[in-house]
């Protein structure tokens, strides 16, 4: 038997990366995953493969999550697909691409996430949980400084935090719990890669600083807890590396 047998989980921005881990370790304790992605079908396509060639239920559904139709397809999919929706991983995040419009980064990493949590509510039944991935330099940007490329992107996901943890009185008058996950700097990520290319030698500096940072596969097995961690709405969750940051503000340990 597995944790999440009978139930149904959306986890936003999957076709690759940490969403595409969380996807497949969500589906190995028995979920059907509902694999969003915005333009890559392929990558989708391919996670949904592997989950079903392991046993497993999966769907890709292409979905732009700055668009309201984007959203409400996304929701409409997992009960199209399944029939239920219950567990929510927002996990889609960006901001550091080049020639996007002035203001992406918050119309993702805030406009977005609430949107999609919106859409989500009205399908999710009593017991059912949120989790949203952010960065210890995002959840601690008001009061330690990051690296001056990544600022803009680290203030849009706070936004976006503070913006849902705005709605957990709502979110637990229908038996929704809400669970934050912050992780350092991650291996091999996109936004790792950006961020060396714009400021060569800087994940170098913050794995120097933090003894070691996690790969993309521990991360997500991180996030993949939390989602049937017993823990109260509202929490936090660090994975790695946030001793630093709790010195500067006495939040962390």
């Amino acid at each position: 038997m597995g944790l999440l047998d009978n139930k149904t989980a959306i986890v936003t921005g999957s076709s690759r990366g940490i969403g595409a881990d969380v996807a497949r370790l969500l589906a190995a304790e028995g979920a059907a995953v509902v694999v969003n992605y915005r333009q890559k079908a392929p990558r989708a396509n391919k996670v949904v493969a592997e989950i079903e060639a392991a046993g497993g239920r999966a769907a890709a559904v292409g979905a732009d999550l700055t668009t309201q139709e984007g959203v409400q397809a996304l929701a409409s999919a997992a009960m199209e697909n399944f029939g239920s929706l219950d567990v929510l991983v927002l996990n889609a995040s960006g901001g550091m691409e080049s020639g996007m419009e002035e203001g992406y980064a918050l119309k993702l990493n805030r406009d977005a996430q609430v949107n999609m949590l919106n859409a989500a509510v009205p399908l999710m039944r009593e017991g059912s949980r949120v989790v949203f991935v952010t960065s210890h330099q995002a959840h601690f940007i008001d009061s330690v400084p990051t690296m001056p490329e990544y600022e803009p992107v680290a203030r849009s996901k706070r936004a976006g935090e503070d913006a849902l943890r705005a709605l957990i009185p709502n979110l637990a008058e229908k038996g929704i719990s809400f669970v934050v996950v912050s992780g350092d700097m991650i291996e091999g990520t996109v936004t790792a890669t950006l961020l060396d290319r714009s400021n060569p030698g800087a994940i170098e500096a913050r794995r120097a600083e933090a003894g070691k940072l996690y790969s993309v596969a521990e991360f997500a097995a991180e996030i993949a807890k939390m989602v049937t961690a017993d823990v109260e709405t509202g929490h936090t969750e660090y994975a790695g590396g946030a001793d630093y940051f709790g010195k500067s503000t006495g939040q962390a340990g």
